[in-house]
């Protein structure tokens, strides 16, 4: 395939505004030192071997999963599929079918260089074929010209770069990288054509566009930034020329994970929570990965400290066995098989033992078989993963992440047994945001019986204008109050205020007042203490208020999971989903009066979480100028 330039490619400024990572590294990482310091393409991408015994052990799924499929018919994503976003709002049938494509793909290009047939490797040939022939690699949810057309498909001379384009990008890199000589004699011009439509597709638009949302440059930095600049890194240093056109897109791919690792708060929490730390910090770590390897070690960022904090992200979030700490658009229940080798890896590099033993306590034995190629052989690179041992993981007594108000306790380290709270503060323009500013989680022997619901299967709704009319996003199904009938306002504006955090040996506590997340005439303060009590084994969360004059009544809601039974007025009973020790939630049914009300669900993501049902508390408070209530969980004996 050919293009049209549409202009000249974008020059980096002079004086480009630094991050943690240009701050450090300087001219070393600018277009003119990148070209005699980045290895030729050739030799900037680790080449893992997979002929020895544990490699092979490492992918017995993926070959099962491989031989399964070989000879059937590949997936089709069809325009019926496509169109879908645009007429009805489904977007998942068309991903489904992009995605088994690409994930076979893998496995064939695996199989290949373990295996080393021609069957494999003509089975890796028609996935590579197939993607360079589909339409577009934007998926239909990023499309940026089907509506100002009026149209529901993609225009192939004006590709969209997006998360999907990045990815396929950054596959074909791997694949060339593993296979690309024995591509070159059973299918001649084949990698020729690999390079144009990655050129054409993602390597020119990155470069002569600098209008991508995603880029950041308007300050509003989330995780689409490291994730597409880091595949673009890895297309550019595999498939371009080396030379001045290389570097830079080399340089603009460094100067978008700087930006982003910049927005990161000092103690390297994620605001998109932990589900999206996996395709935001860890891209980033990833793409530090590859660059460190591709200059011999003149780049590395081991010692940057917004990176050594981010490591430390996903084992202060963890709340026991597979949940783990869930604001904004994460699962409580995320899926299991990630890339842990990368913070296993980084923990190792950082000296955090915590870190080390998180990972390893989720290794699998194997690869996933739905694992991205770049992400599979780098795990198998790395011998000192595929040997770890078994481990437990740390469950850190306590974690105070200021940069986004996040607060996580539990009643004794190094075990999941008792309770645990975590605390958010914030604002209501995070990145995947829930109105949720004050809301709680409290977990049971690490499962949430005070839950959030997270959110349902994404449609077009969800990161449309009609996103609030989502349930799960509005304050009302999070555990926050109702002020006089008026829910959270959504904006940066409707925030916490006053935040203060007590973490000693004996409890944990985060006080907060809430009166700014709420557009209510007359509201001076609405303080929340959350407390956890480590001696006493117990939670206490107490709302108090102060309006100018006495109006309509509030309500406090907490929105719960699992069996819950009204045990007598002023108590109820939560068994957390799988069973276990439930929890008892207890108030002063005079000051409070309590109501029930089941939610079912329908939604096949929720259903995975929660099962068929949620169920809210209501505890409706008086209209009194100033009052307060207390609700108090303990674990049942």
């Amino acid at each position: 395939m050919t293009s049209t330039a549409i202009g000249p490619p974008v020059q980096l400024a002079e004086s480009v505004a630094s991050g943690p990572l240009l701050g450090r590294w300087g001219t070393v990482a600018s277009p003119g030192a990148l070209i005699s310091i980045l290895a030729h393409p050739d030799r900037a991408l680790s080449l893992p071997s997979l002929r020895g015994e544990s490699p092979l052990r490492a992918l017995e799924r993926v070959r099962e999963r491989a031989e399964a499929e070989r000879g059937s018919s590949w997936a089709q994503p069809l325009a019926t599929q496509y169109a879908r976003y645009f007429q009805d709002g489904d977007r998942t049938v068309y991903e489904g079918g992009v995605f088994a494509r690409q994930e076979r793909l893998t496995r064939a290009v695996l199989m290949a260089a373990a295996i080393g047939s021609d069957e494999w490797l003509a089975e890796a040939a028609d996935g590579i074929v197939l993607l360079c022939e589909q339409s577009s690699w934007c998926w239909p949810a990023h499309e940026e010209s089907c509506r100002s057309r009026g149209t529901v498909l993609p225009d192939p001379a004006a590709p969209c770069l997006d998360l999907g384009a990045g990815d396929v990008a950054a596959q074909l890199a791997w694949a060339d990288h593993m296979l690309g000589e024995r591509l070159d004699e059973r299918f001649p011009g084949l990698r020729d054509r690999l390079r144009a439509e990655v050129r054409w597709r993602v390597l020119e638009p990155f470069t002569r566009r600098r209008d991508w949302h995603w880029l950041g440059l308007d300050g509003r930095v989330h995780n689409w930034c490291p994730w597409i600049c880091g595949n673009v890194l890895v297309a550019a240093l595999r498939l371009a020329e080396p030379g001045a056109e290389r570097a830079l897109q080399v340089a603009l791919a460094i100067e978008g994970v700087d930006r982003y690792l910049a927005a990161l708060p000092g103690d390297g929490s994620v605001d998109e929570g932990y589900e999206y730390w996996w395709n935001g910090a860890c891209r980033a770590l990833e793409a530090l990965d590859v660059l460190e390897y591709a200059t011999s070690g003149k780049l590395s960022a081991v010692n940057v400290p917004v990176v050594r904090e981010t490591v430390r992200f996903p084992y202060r979030m963890h709340l026991g066995g597979a949940w783990y700490v869930n604001f904004a658009d994460a699962r409580a229940l995320p899926p299991a098989e990630q890339p842990w080798h990368v913070p296993h890896r980084w923990a190792r590099r950082i000296g955090d033992p915590d870190g080390v033993r998180h990972a390893a306590a989720h290794r699998a034995e194997t690869v996933a078989p739905s694992a991205e190629l770049g992400r599979a052989l780098s795990e198998l690179a790395d011998t000192t993963w595929l040997e770890a041992g078994p481990a437990e993981p740390p469950l850190v007594a306590s974690a105070w992440l200021p940069g986004t108000q996040v607060g996580v306790a539990r009643t004794a380290r190094g075990t999941e047994r008792g309770l645990t709270l975590a605390v958010k503060g914030g604002h209501n323009a995070e990145n995947h945001n829930h109105n949720d500013v004050g809301s709680v989680v409290i977990a049971v022997d690490g499962v949430p019986a005070v839950a959030d619901a997270g959110r349902p299967t994404y449609t077009a709704q969800t990161f449309g204008p009609d996103r609030y009319a989502i349930w799960t996003m509005q304050s009302g199904w999070h555990n926050v109050p109702e002020v006089r009938g008026t829910p959270q306002g959504q904006g940066a504006s409707f925030a916490a205020g006053d935040v203060a955090v007590v973490d000693g040996p004996d409890a944990f506590q985060m006080r907060l007042d809430l009166a700014g997340a709420y557009p209510v005439e007359g509201l001076e303060r609405w303080w929340r203490t959350a407390r956890l009590d480590r001696e006493a084994g117990s939670v206490r969360i107490e709302d108090s208020w102060a309006f100018t004059d006495a109006g309509p009544p509030s309500e406090v809601r907490f929105l719960l999971a699992g069996q819950v039974r009204r045990e007598a007025p002023g108590q109820v009973t939560v068994r957390p989903p799988g069973g276990g020790r439930a929890a008892v939630l207890s108030w002063n049914p005079e000051r409070a009066v309590g109501s029930l009300a089941e939610r079912e669900l329908d939604d096949p993501t929720l259903i995975a979480v929660w099962g068929d049902r949620l169920t809210r508390l209501r505890l409706e408070l008086p209209g009194t100028a100033s009052g307060s209530v207390l609700v108090h969980v303990e674990v049942r004996p």
